[in-house]
């Protein structure tokens, strides 16, 4: 029994809405992400959240904010001053401290443009690969819902095929 034309394009709009709802969250995500303000409020505040994103150039581990260390001190110090001056954008502070040393000292990816893109992309990915599994299990459920079982004219026939193989013996391939 073959479905209907209009079976298949009602089949068709059932699915689009949750696709087009898990797109436009995902969307909606990302934008709140890009254009949130959670800038400090005053230049001690915005001097401890730059030293919480850049690790201690001699510690293990730690941040600016947490290491006792004389050169994270040297670093918080400059840090401040940097602030206070007010000439300089966080992104700017950031770079200027890390471009001295051979090592990164970035601890946390920056929360504008491009770098939200890659760092939200993968839990989009899998939200949308979790959301695709389970409209695929679904999907195979209620086909397997709609197999008939075997008749007694499928069982008969196995059975003949079962008596025929054993009728010729083990060596067979």
């Amino acid at each position: 029994m073959a479905a209907s034309p209009a079976a298949g394009w009602n089949a068709t709009l059932k699915r689009w809405p949750g696709w087009f709802v898990l797109a436009l969250v995902a969307v909606v995500l990302v934008v709140v992400g890009a254009i949130a303000d959670r800038g400090a409020s005053t230049p001690s505040e915005r001097a401890d959240a730059l030293e919480r994103r850049l690790a201690c150039p001699v510690c293990d581990g730690e941040s600016i904010f947490e290491s006792r260390n004389q050169a994270a001190i040297n670093v918080r110090n400059e840090i401040e001053s940097l602030v206070n001056e007010g000439r300089l954008t966080d992104t700017e502070i950031i770079a200027r401290i890390d471009s001295r040393g051979t090592d990164s000292l970035v601890l946390l990816p920056r929360t504008d443009g491009i770098d939200v893109v890659v760092w939200v992309l993968p839990v989009a990915a899998f939200v949308a690969g979790a959301a695709g599994l389970v409209v695929a299990f679904r999907r195979w459920q209620a086909a397997s819902a709609t197999v008939a079982a075997p008749s007694d004219d499928d069982r008969a026939l196995v059975a003949a095929a079962l008596d025929e193989a054993d009728a010729e013996g083990p060596g067979r391939e």
